[in-house]
């Protein structure tokens, strides 16, 4: 069997990123150091962007006077750290995926709904109990257009030409939050809304051979090795390519034409949270009016609060193509089915 090929992986284990927690927390605090009381600390676990974490983490601080831990890590990596400290919770909350990931683990979340989950739109409400969305990445593809030349890039049925074999980035469904988005929405609009049929895993399967055993393990460096140059095309969110564009670096998004998904980025509180009034204060300031419009107007995601802000260089949502009959709980509990069905026609292909 051929071995799989990987890109360069962010090294493993949970990554205690003090320059930023310094810069969250400690620099923030320090401005006015009073506010912050002995013991008046959260623990968050992120897997979100470096300008999302750093637009709402030190306005909570500063707002509130709770000093704030940050871990970061990819969203795989920091469940597992959710499972392994179940008995002993070093963290709070969880702000990485979202439903679709996440409910077959909700017995690891304390259930809290926000007084503010009222405010937001209604298809994004907290309907479970344990996880509140608050913004929403729809799938995208990340186009380096300096490398894709003319080849034409406009929907998932592009991403088998020929041309593209061994070129497209792409991750493990089964670790990767965005990874496992992409593939679903591929299996809702090339199966035409039906994503168990076999009309949409042949596709799948045609699509495997054209990564030619080539995977990313690690979402963050996808679409980096995009940006970088490594790789013309990647799967991905929006966020962090809305960014690249946002700073200058030649790359294009593109939504799906048969259709993206766009299931809400939710934050959950971790169960046995030892600050669990202020980790319901987090969740709270989240899905708050000033978080969502800041957010919304100065960043590259999207709030999910009704009526919030949304800048002018983001791609409207009316011209987002939706893909048909996505069900996010359908495809919660059906996710490991998904990953499986997956995981076996990629071992095939690599025989």
């Amino acid at each position: 069997m051929k071995k799989l090929k990987a890109f360069t992986i962010v090294a493993a284990g949970a990554l205690l990123v003090s320059l930023f927690a310094g810069c969250s927390s400690q620099d923030s605090s320090s401005k006015d150091s009073s506010k912050v009381k002995d013991g008046n600390v959260l623990t968050v676990y992120t897997a979100r962007s470096e300008s999302l974490n750093n637009a709402v983490i030190p306005n909570f601080e500063q707002d509130t006077g709770i000093k704030v831990e940050v871990i970061v890590a990819g969203t795989g990596e920091l469940v597992k750290r959710v499972e392994s400290e179940k008995n002993n919770p070093v963290g709070d909350i969880l702000w990485a995926a979202d439903e679709t990931m996440l409910k077959s683990k909700a017995d690891l979340f304390e259930q809290y709904v926000s007084p503010e989950d009222k405010n937001m739109i209604e298809e994004f409400r907290n309907k479970t109990g344990y996880f509140s969305p608050a913004f929403a990445d729809p799938t995208v593809f990340i186009v380096n257009t300096n490398l894709i030349g003319d080849i034409k890039v406009e929907g998932f049925e592009d991403l088998l030409n020929p041309e593209l074999k061994g070129k497209i980035a792409f991750g493990d469904p089964a670790a990767s939050s965005s990874a496992f988005q992409s593939l679903t929405a591929m299996l809702y609009a090339m199966g035409n809304g039906d994503p168990m049929s076999e009309q949409a895993w042949e596709f799948v399967e045609k699509f495997i051979a054209n990564l030619d055993g080539k995977m990313s393990s690690s979402s963050g460096q996808l679409h980096k090795s995009v940006a970088d140059g490594e790789y013309p095309i990647g799967l991905t969110w929006e966020d962090p390519v809305a960014s690249y564009m946002k700073n200058g670096a030649p790359v294009d998004i593109v939504f799906p034409k048969e259709g993206a998904v766009f299931p809400g980025e939710s934050v959950q509180i971790i169960k046995g949270a030892k600050n669990l009034e202020n980790a319901q204060k987090f969740v709270d300031y989240m899905l708050s009016e000033k978080i969502q419009n800041l957010v919304g107007s100065e960043l590259t995601v999207r709030p999910l609060r009704e009526g919030a802000e949304l800048a002018s260089y983001m791609v409207p949502t009316e011209q987002i193509v939706l893909a048909q009959n996505f069900d996010e709980s359908w495809v919660s509990d059906h996710k490991d089915e998904i990953t499986a069905k997956f995981n076996e026609l990629l071992e095939r292909s690599l025989d």
